[in-house]
């Protein structure tokens, strides 16, 4: 029979603690910390956000000479690893007044709702420019004032006007290659391949 130990867990962090030990850590100034991350409003029971773990914890000691934060770990109670967290026993220099806390809290607040916008100003949705070939497409399915249309295509329509007009354009063709008969017409005359060397008349 093997007996397997459970591994330990973070405990809850206690309101107050009779250990002497004090962390060799320099101090934490309250005025150093954001006012968010400080609770005051209970002075026996004060707590602030550790630096190390990023979690709430209480202070103790208020009524005596030595204010630190209580032994704590970093994980969350009965969850995580029971691991010790460095800010514990650190202390924690009170160098400003509960008012003054209640004054630096009022002021972060009024300074973080003048960074928020009111009124959310929504973009107008415009609509994307149509494709080079989607343009080309409706001109081919477009008909202009000239040339309307029936619902047909473009190109189509202008196929058939070519095709009424092909038999007389090829009737004018065979006129104009036709030349009378008799001599030939000017711009058919031979050219002289002899090279002519004219001379001065004599006086």
């Amino acid at each position: 029979m093997t007996i397997t130990s459970a591994m330990p867990t973070a405990t809850e962090r206690p309101r107050r603690t009779r250990t002497k030990r004090v962390s060799n850590r320099p101090a934490l100034k309250l005025s150093q910390l954001l006012p968010s991350h400080i609770d005051l409003r209970e002075p026996l029971n004060a707590v602030l956000v550790c630096e190390d773990c990023r979690t709430w914890c209480p202070i103790t000691g208020m009524q005596s000479r030595v204010q630190k934060l209580v032994p704590h770990h970093t994980g969350k109670a009965g969850e995580a690893a029971a691991i010790h967290c460095r800010g514990s026993n650190r202390r924690i220099e009170l160098d400003m007044t509960i008012p003054e806390w209640r004054q630096a809290l009022t002021d972060a607040d009024k300074e973080t709702s003048s960074r928020r916008p009111t009124n959310v100003l929504r973009k107008p949705k415009t609509t994307p420019a149509p494709a080079v070939s989607q343009i080309a497409a409706q001109k081919q399915w477009s008909t202009t004032e000239d040339e309307p249309g029936d619902g047909r295509p473009l190109w189509l329509l202008r196929e058939l006007k070519w095709a009424s007009t092909a038999a007389a354009v090829r009737d004018a063709d065979t006129k104009r290659a036709q030349r009378p008969a008799g001599d030939a017409p000017v711009e058919g005359l031979t050219v002289p391949l002899m090279t002519l060397h004219p001379k001065r008349p004599t006086r």
